[in-house]
């Protein structure tokens, strides 16, 4: 996907289009967003297969395997896909895998809470359908989105179990920790220490959550931040490498080529063209 944000719907046609088509489990580099008003969903994801009714949500991060496909329940399928990049909205994206780690779909409650939802994404597709989409207002509608995808969770889910809900909340109070200190050059054994633990304990939840290390989820954060910096600021990359706690710029090129593929110069010209 090249774009920063694509929103499109699945009717039935679109629906047999992609039956017919070979869809084996694959992942992809952007986050995937399904809004499903009518219809089913076959969802192959963390390695089991599960079909859901309308009305649903269900979240993809991105690099995660998956395979969707849709399907028509009394004759009638629509659906609204709203894919992006993380870079587009990072702190969100950062709060959504807390949220749909161990379960990608939530069921919606027909009425009020599905027709939010649905409105708000057709004002982001009526915005981004514009000569000169405003890129920004696209950006506040879907942060709003997510708080009330939030707000159904927590609605749906106030007795979790104990256990897994200290599990989370231990995770959850780490990625606050990181969106205040990110950008300085603090290792795992600083974290761990401000949630009272050691770093091996930190690093079992984080692996459990996110299958990742909590250095590789501290790298991955500032790399977001530092995209951010590029593609909305003309701030020089050596400049923006240290406001990340990157002292060489020559570091920092080669840790972002390392996760991107590309140097941050690159990235930075290939965002703009994407933008403009």
């Amino acid at each position: 996907m090249e774009e920063m944000i694509r929103i499109f719907r699945i009717d039935p046609a679109e629906a047999e289009r992609i039956a017919a088509e070979p869809n084996e489990p694959h992942h992809h580099d952007f986050e995937e967003l399904i809004i499903g008003r009518e219809g089913t969903l076959e969802h192959f994801i963390d390695f089991r297969s599960e079909r859901i009714v309308a009305p649903f949500i269900t979240f993809v991060t991105k690099g995660k395997v998956h395979r969707v496909r849709p399907g028509m329940q009394h004759g009638q399928c629509d659906m609204i896909v709203v894919r992006f990049r993380s870079e587009f909205i990072p702190e969100t994206v950062f709060q959504l895998y807390a949220l749909f780690h161990d379960q990608a779909q939530l069921p919606v409650e027909r009425g009020r809470c599905l027709d939010r939802l649905c409105t708000l994404a057709d004002l982001m597709a009526d915005e981004l359908g514009q000569p000169a989409p405003d890129l920004a207002v696209v950006r506040q509608l879907l942060a709003t989105l997510f708080t009330l995808v939030r707000s159904m969770h927590r609605e749906r889910h106030p007795l979790a179990d104990p256990a897994a809900g200290t599990r989370n909340e231990t995770f959850r109070n780490f990625l606050r920790i990181l969106e205040e200190n990110f950008r300085q050059a603090h290792d795992v054994d600083f974290y761990a220490s401000q949630l009272f633990m050691s770093a091996r304990n930190l690093n079992l939840i984080t692996q459990d959550i996110l299958q990742q290390s909590v250095s590789r989820i501290i790298e991955a954060r500032k790399l977001t931040e530092a995209k951010n910096l590029l593609i909305g600021t003309d701030r020089p990359v050596g400049d923006i490498g240290f406001e990340l706690g990157y002292e060489e710029k020559a570091y920092f090129t080669r840790v972002f080529k390392k996760n991107t593929g590309q140097t941050p110069t690159e990235f930075r010209e290939e965002m703009r063209r994407l933008v403009a």
